[in-house]
């Protein structure tokens, strides 16, 4: 498969996902037509002098409400049908309600806007659980990342794209704003009909029809997996400081920047515009896999220009606000802006992997439940964004650049929280840095390695680092049985002991340490794990791969599992190998290195053999040390 082919962005000409991308991203700028078209309304047309500002929260929280009440109903229905189906029905929902909507704008009945405001709210309840869960139905595993990264990219251009939509359409004329709204509805639906069936994943469930203790109990499917749980925690986190970066973008620009509207949809441009960049460099970076170790660097980056921008401070006062070009031209401006690109850069960097941990960690049997779960916490975060802007800006009386400080340090204080409680995140972080700063890895065939079940790779063991790189690659957890003394150095041990290294010696040293670790590999490899072993015993001294020692043997006739040959090349040579001297202490001779992972043909364990493997992973790393 060529480069090309393996670019996200070849998923939008896929069948078996652009009409679903097409699909969601239809939907999402038609919201956005009809929330803006009707603030709009509702600021400038419908409301009273002393309404305003209660209709507006009233529309807002009747959007979202139906996310409260219905997201655990949604969610199983979800489970319990075919989802290409469900999604058709939904975006034919979709086509009423927005035919209703174009006469209620042709009207100018403002009850009936907020009224078909709650039923969007209530299909977009509906359909969310059926938009994320349905992806690991159609794309495979190194299309996960790419899939979200694109799905999270379309939203936020749909968002901003709709926004604009509809502050242009209702400017002209409303019924160019209810002719958007229905023909946006029937290109989403016309989009659905190609989306390939999705079998139900329970279709024996029982729906629950009380939407009270349900949501109670969707909650709990969300925490059965503590990794999931805090992955949605996290998702609905970002949704908070969204939704507070996002709300008071307008009041922020007419009161700290003293500029106009066009500039508040400028800011807007960057943020949604830094998220879908973002959403996309994460497919990048990750390796075509979950790589959850981007989640902490994103935290960083998310605090770190947080804090800039709130020390940003005010644009000088102008005689009159400042224009676009006005705005551009002011001292100050280009930092809040490059700012406001680098929170949607980051907040892309965070998000996309925590959407892909709780599809892949979910079981499959109650996915759309769990991502239900993720849709009420969203909301509930989202309405406590709405107060603590209310809070902090009315009866406190703080400034909008004081409330951006307080939810980055509020930001940083969950991230310490949820990686203190799971340090995978951090763990992994400190790989994915570690080995992107001293290598640039390529690797061939990784599909070689299972997708689930037990399996045992064997390699080549040239350096410190090589188990820190294999990690990095895989993408599964992999186990690895490590000598007790590499198990222990600074640093590096926090990482094995995380993730869950079986530290191992010669039986002559410790027999204790040395018959655990065997009961270790015999249980991780019943619990259906992937385990790497270094079959030489010790680093090379010479670049030349050493005899297997017999333990691969053992292994193998206790708990019979494939095993996957695999080599390493290229780091022969680094500061962490022993060529020239001892590894750690000789003079770095090159601290950046480029290096091969190759992974060979599963071996049948009753046909794996101690010089077999040997044989195999020669021949997979050549004459290239």
């Amino acid at each position: 498969m060529t480069q090309h082919e393996n670019a996200p962005s070849s998923l939008l000409k896929a069948p078996r996902f652009a009409p679903f991308f097409w699909t969601q991203f239809a939907g999402a700028f038609n919201d956005n037509i009809f929330k803006n078209v009707l603030m709009l309304l509702l600021a400038f047309r419908a409301a009273q002098p002393g309404q305003t500002d209660i209709l507006m929260n009233l529309a807002a929280g009747l959007f979202i409400l139906p996310f409260f009440l219905f997201s655990s109903l949604a969610g199983q229905i979800a489970d319990k049908y075919e989802k290409g189906r469900l999604i058709r029905m939904i975006k034919v929902a979709e086509i009423g309600i927005m035919c209703a909507g174009a006469a209620a704008l042709l009207l100018g009945s403002t009850a009936s806007l907020l009224a078909l405001l709650f039923l969007m709210g209530t299909q977009s309840a509906f359909f969310g659980p059926v938009k994320y869960s349905i992806m690991p139905q159609h794309l495979d595993a190194t299309e996960i990342v790419g899939g979200n990264a694109l799905v999270e990219m379309g939203t936020f251009v749909a968002i901003l794209a709709g926004t604009i939509a509809g502050g242009l359409l209702i400017q002209v004329h409303s019924v160019y704003a209810a002719l958007a709204v229905i023909a946006t509805a029937v290109a989403g639906w016309l989009a659905s009909r190609k989306i390939p069936e999705a079998p139900a994943a329970s279709p024996d469930l029982a729906v629950n029809w009380n939407i009270f203790s349900q949501t109670v109990r969707t909650l709990g499917y969300a925490k059965k997996e503590k990794t999931v749980f805090l992955s949605v925690l996290g998702i609905s986190w970002f949704w908070f400081l969204g939704a507070c970066y996002v709300t008071q973008i307008p009041a922020y620009t007419k009161n700290v920047l003293h500029s106009t509207e066009g500039v508040a949809t400028l800011l807007l441009a960057m943020f949604s515009i830094g998220i879908g960049a973002g959403s996309m460099l994460c497919e990048y970076l990750s390796g075509k896999k979950v790589e959850y170790g981007l989640v902490p660097i994103g935290s960083l980056g998310l605090s770190l220009f947080g804090i800039h921008l709130a020390a940003a401070g005010s644009l000088p006062v102008p005689e009159v606000p400042h224009s676009l070009m006005g705005f551009l031209a002011a001292k100050g401006s280009l930092p809040i802006l490059f700012d406001l690109v680098l929170i949607g850069i980051f907040g892309g960097l965070y998000i996309v992997p925590l959407f892909a941990i709780v599809q892949t960690r979910s079981d499959e049997s109650h996915r759309s439940r769990v991502i239900a779960a993720n849709n009420i916490l969203n909301a509930l975060f989202m309405v406590g964004a709405a107060l603590l802007g209310g809070v902090f800006l009315g009866p406190m009386g703080l400034s909008i650049p004081t409330l951006f400080l307080t939810i980055t340090l509020m930001n940083i204080a969950v991230a310490v929280y949820i990686y203190t409680l799971v340090p995978e995140f951090t763990m992994r972080c400190l790989v994915w840095v570690i080995t992107h700063l001293f290598y640039r890895i390529h690797h061939e065939h990784l599909d070689k390695i299972p997708a689930e079940g037990p399996a045992v790779i064997v390699c080549n063991h040239v350096s410190y680092m090589d188990a820190l790189i294999i990690g990095s690659c895989c993408r599964r957890p992999v186990r690895f049985v490590m000598d007790k003394g590499i198990f222990g150095i600074p640093v590096l041990n926090f990482i094995f002991r995380t993730g869950k290294t079986i530290p191992i010696t010669a039986k002559r040293k410790d027999p204790e340490v040395y018959e655990a670790a065997f009961q270790r590999i015999a249980e991780e490899l019943e619990d259906g794990q992937v385990v790497c072993i270094f079959p030489e015993g010790k680093l090379t001294r010479d670049g030349e791969i050493d005899t297997f020692k017999n333990g691969i043997e053992k292994i193998i006739r206790r708990t019979p599992a494939p095993v996957i040959p695999t080599a390493l090349k290229g780091l022969w040579g680094s500061f962490f190998s022993h060529k020239d001297g001892t590894a750690l202490v000789k003079r770095p001779r090159r601290l950046y290195s480029k290096i091969h992972y190759t992974v060979g043909d599963a071996v049948a364990p009753e046909h794996a053999t101690a010089e077999g493997l040997h044989s195999l992973v020669l021949n997979l790393r050549g004459d290239h040390a």
